[in-house]
């Protein structure tokens, strides 16, 4: 059976996509920490961090830089935050988002009901920010 992540992923389930190639995709969460806040998952259904292959967890890590990058960037955080929980699907995705202090890494303070036009605006930003950037290629469109 598909994992929620793999129905987003495969169109069969909405989602703000950010990124997207060969080995993975990322898209906001639709429960965030902050307008921002982005899921890089795998299209492997792999359940725990430390089972992906190598090669794999490497390009995760190089992709949730790059948003993170985007992040600071385009939205103005102090830093970019990350965090692998992994209890909430089972499908490994890196939390990347928008922090401004230590009290952000914080999972109990995910808004509930999100504002969609500040989400639709956060996901706008992102993918200038990351064209702008040099990876248009991997940028799906507005």
């Amino acid at each position: 059976m598909s994992t929620i992540f793999t129905k987003i992923i495969d169109g069969q389930l909405p989602g703000r996509f950010i990124w997207q190639d060969e080995q993975c995709a990322a898209f906001l969460d639709i429960g965030p920490l902050a307008y921002g806040h982005t899921l890089v998952v795998p299209r492997e259904e792999i359940d725990m961090w430390t089972q992906v292959p190598e090669e794999l967890n490497a390009h995760l890590y190089t992709v949730a830089s790059r948003i993170g990058n985007a992040q600071v960037t385009a939205l103005g955080a102090a830093r970019a935050g990350m965090m692998i929980a992994g209890y909430e699907v089972p499908h490994l995705h890196l939390h990347v988002f928008p922090t401004q202090s230590l009290a952000d890494f914080d999972l109990s303070k995910v808004m509930r009901d999100p504002d969609q036009d500040k989400m639709d605006e956060a996901a706008t930003k992102l993918r200038a920010a990351l064209r702008e950037a040099g990876h248009g290629e991997f940028i799906p469109a507005d």
